[in-house]
């Protein structure tokens, strides 16, 4: 799978939140992005996961049928080409599609939790919402499963950073058919930079597609070249697949 942002533009009410952007990153690819602290970052991601129309450009899912999980869903737009005779291409573009493919992860205002709430809860209603079996005892097994039973009954807004970071990253990657995960600036949470690196290459190393928003965390510290937002061109994404996955 392949996801490809070309051109991608969104305007706000008061002027442009997004400037014209392109980016591609494939499954087990991670690509940083990199914007200005505010509003625009998070257009962005919600763009890339069909969350957000944009003003311009278009965002597409491409994956040929050598892809292990190929298909459109159901009222996907979806056209085909064989560029060479033999390799089928299928272009999904539809909304839709992209949302039952993709996940973003802590956007403010948008998929972030209520930090009031235990995190038994909010894990609860994570895992619901994926389809998975989520009472009392599936929860405990859960946060057992993830090292973090000893914080069932916190508040979700006292979780160290990077604990915060891969729970919430893992239940969103959990949702059935999800291919693209987009992470919504973890550095402001916290300046370590690993703390939500680790978890976002261990996620592209099993084969998703993951992207990373960033607007504090300074190039220096960064394992590559970010792309950044207001550019066509941008720097290869991490290639972060084990070969196990291949």
């Amino acid at each position: 799978m392949q996801m490809i942002a070309d051109r991608v533009g969104v305007d706000g009410p008061h002027g442009t939140l997004v400037p014209q952007t392109s980016l591609t990153v494939a499954s087990g690819e991670l690509a940083l992005v990199a914007g200005d602290p505010g509003a625009g970052v998070t257009a962005f991601g919600l763009a890339l996961a069909g969350r957000l129309r944009p003003s311009t450009g278009t965002v597409t899912i491409a994956e040929s049928d050598s892809d292990s999980d190929s298909g459109a869903g159901a009222g996907a737009e979806a056209e085909a080409d064989e560029p060479n005779g033999s390799t089928r291409t299928t272009r999904l573009t539809a909304p839709a599609e992209l949302r039952r493919r993709s996940a973003v992860v802590d956007s403010p205002g948008v998929s972030e939790p209520d930090e009031a709430l235990p995190v038994r809860v909010v894990v609860g209603e994570e895992l619901a919402l994926a389809g998975a079996p989520a009472s009392k005892a599936d929860v405990a097994s859960w946060l057992a499963e993830h090292d973090a039973a000893a914080f069932a009954g916190s508040r979700f807004e006292h979780l160290d950073a990077g604990l915060r970071i891969r729970l919430l990253t893992a239940l969103a990657a959990s949702r059935p058919g999800v291919e693209l995960v987009v992470l919504d600036r973890p550095d402001r949470h916290t300046s370590d930079v690993d703390a939500w690196l680790d978890v976002a290459r261990a996620h592209a190393e099993r084969g998703l597609a993951v992207v990373v928003l960033t607007a504090t965390a300074p190039d220096s510290a960064l394992p590559a070249t970010p792309a950044r937002l207001g550019r066509l061109s941008q720097p290869d994404p991490m290639r972060c697949l084990r070969e196990d996955h291949s």
